[in-house]
């Protein structure tokens, strides 16, 4: 089986509920779709930075706990770990605070061995962000060159929408080295100004990839694809406890997807047949669902060993 490389953030995640903390834990978009993916039995490795404090220490265990390489995540003595405040509506949807540090990012790490057919997830501000931008364009160019595909998700926050001018060319870079991109109907608004799925693709994606999913909470998700393919797929009711990680989790539903059902970047580039669009965004949506049942920001672990085993027959 292929293996998983993400690049992306840390945090600690701390939701509120009717003004209260109810939980606190490891966080961060990409980080949490590999703890996701790695319940799940598939073989992942996380690169970033973590905090040279207690909580930098919980989050380098807690991927350790579940069986993802750490050994690219860096400690530098003197960085303190990032959190992210997510206070829960009624609807158990999430209004975020951010405290971050990002002009005094770091990012140094030893790449880790790819080989044709492993995937490659990147997105949010860390995969924009000027002061790191060399290190992270350098892996992605390495990434693509070794034939990995590359899972772009935009997850792009209005907290940065004042630097969008700033960052317009690495965005185009990150589109144009992507094989896949996912993004919201959040993150197009704050972007481009756009809320419908045509006008996002037909206008600022096409030209760089082919492949787009456009997802809009609980509505329809719009799939647009090489080879003029075009699908809408509902997403199913559910009684949701936090949608904190419910797009982190659709990511690593997508790239279990495409594992499972053994994608090449080849496959992508010349059009997926509609049955595989069906099972990979079926793994995505379960996936999201999982996630959304509980107030943690990934897939359980008894959901996880359901699918270990499954793919173990």
């Amino acid at each position: 089986m292929h293996k998983v490389i993400g690049i992306g953030e840390t945090v600690l995640d701390i939701i509120f509920k009717k003004g209260q903390p109810v939980s606190a834990m490891p966080g961060g978009s990409t980080f949490n779709a590999i703890i996701s993916l790695a319940r799940a039995g598939v073989e992942t490795t996380f690169i970033s930075e973590a905090g040279n404090d207690r909580v930098g220490e919980k989050i380098i265990n807690f991927l350790k706990d579940n069986g993802t390489d750490a050994s690219h995540v860096s400690v530098f003595s003197d960085s303190k770990s990032p959190i992210s405040l997510a206070f829960l509506d009624e609807n158990n949807d999430a209004d975020y605070v951010f405290y971050k540090d990002h002009p005094h990012d770091q990012l140094e790490f030893a790449y880790p061995d790819i080989t044709p057919g492993d995937i490659v997830l990147f997105g949010s501000f860390y995969a924009l962000n000027p002061v790191i931008r060399p290190q992270v364009a350098a892996f992605l160019d390495y990434a693509k060159t070794h034939g990995a595909i590359l899972y772009y998700d935009v997850n792009f926050r209005p907290a940065h929408k004042n630097e969008i001018m700033k960052i317009t060319p690495n965005l185009i870079e990150n589109l144009d080295y992507a094989d896949i991109v996912r993004g919201s109907y959040e993150d197009f608004l704050t972007l481009y100004k756009k809320d419908n799925a045509d006008k996002v693709y037909d206008a600022e994606i096409s030209f760089y990839c082919r492949n787009f999913i456009y997802t809009h909470g609980s509505e329809p998700v719009e799939v647009r694809g090489t080879a003029n393919f075009a699908k809408c797929y509902d997403v199913p009711k559910e009684d949701t406890v936090s949608t904190v990680g419910a797009g982190d989790n659709f990511n690593a539903g997508f790239i279990y997807g495409l594992i499972h059902n053994g994608v090449t970047r080849e496959q992508l580039q010349q059009g997926l047949a509609p049955e595989l669009w069906d099972s990979i965004i079926g793994c995505a949506l379960d996936f999201s669902a999982d996630c959304c049942r509980d107030i943690y920001n990934y897939v359980s672990v008894d959901f996880g060993k359901k699918y270990r085993q499954a793919a173990d027959k």
